[in-house]
C-alpha cells in the first residue's frame, strides 16, 4: 500500500514524498485446506450393511443357542397353562412349594372387586372366605371353572379381605360349580 506524505511546511512546490509501508492486517485470515470432494454414499452403504449383518447374525445365534434348560425336578411343572386339555393333578407355575407360604383351595372364577384382583377363588363359607387373586406368572383364565389349590403371597387389600399374588396352582377337580 502506498502512502503519500506531504510536507506542509514546504508548500506545494516540492514533490510529495512517497513511502512504501506495509501495514499488517488487524486480524489474520488463515486459508482452510480445501477438502477433496468425496462422496459419502459408499461409507453409508457399508455402515448400513454392517449394522444389518450384526443384528441378524446376533438374532440367529440367539435363536440357535436358546435351548430350554429344564432340570429333572422341574420337568412335571408347566410354565404356561394350555388353553385346552388341563387335567386333574396338573401343576402350573413355580416348582418350589416352599417359596409360597400361603395357600387356599376353591373354585376359580373370573373378576376381582373394585379393581383389586383379576380373578377370585370362591370357597365355601360365603363372601368372607373369597380370595381375590392376581398373577404375573400364571394365566388364570385357563383355570376358570375348575377347583384348584393355589399357593402365593398374601398382600394387604384396600377393598378386599384377602388379596393374593398366585405363583403356583394345582388342578384338583374339573368343571366344578361355584360353592355357596
Amino acid at each position: 500500500m502506498d502512502i503519500k506524505m506531504i510536507d506542509l511546511d514546504k508548500g506545494q512546490e516540492s514533490s510529495p514524498i512517497i513511502k512504501n509501508e506495509v501495514v499488517p492486517p488487524s486480524f489474520s485470515v488463515e486459508e482452510k485446506p480445501k477438502m477433496k470432494n468425496k462422496s459419502f454414499l459408499p461409507i453409508i452403504i457399508i455402515f448400513v450393511v454392517v449394522a444389518f449383518a450384526g443384528f441378524y447374525s446376533g438374532a440367529w445365534l440367539k435363536a440357535k443357542n436358546s435351548k430350554p434348560v429344564v432340570s429333572p425336578e422341574l420337568s412335571g411343572i408347566q410354565a404356561v397353562v394350555p388353553q385346552t386339555g388341563v387335567k386333574i393333578g396338573d401343576i402350573f407355575g413355580s416348582a418350589d412349594e416352599k417359596i409360597f407360604k400361603d395357600s387356599a383351595t376353591g373354585v376359580l372364577d373370573k373378576g376381582g372387586f373394585n379393581g383389586e384382583g383379576t380373578h377370585k377363588l370362591v370357597r365355601a363359607g360365603g363372601i368372607s372366605q373369597t380370595v381375590y387373586l392376581t398373577s404375573s406368572t400364571i394365566d388364570l383364565d385357563a383355570l376358570v371353572g375348575h377347583q384348584v389349590t393355589i399357593w402365593g403371597q398374601t398382600f394387604k387389600g384396600q377393598k378386599v379381605g384377602w388379596l393374593m399374588d398366585v405363583g403356583r396352582a394345582k388342578i384338583e377337580a374339573l368343571n366344578v360349580p361355584l360353592p355357596k
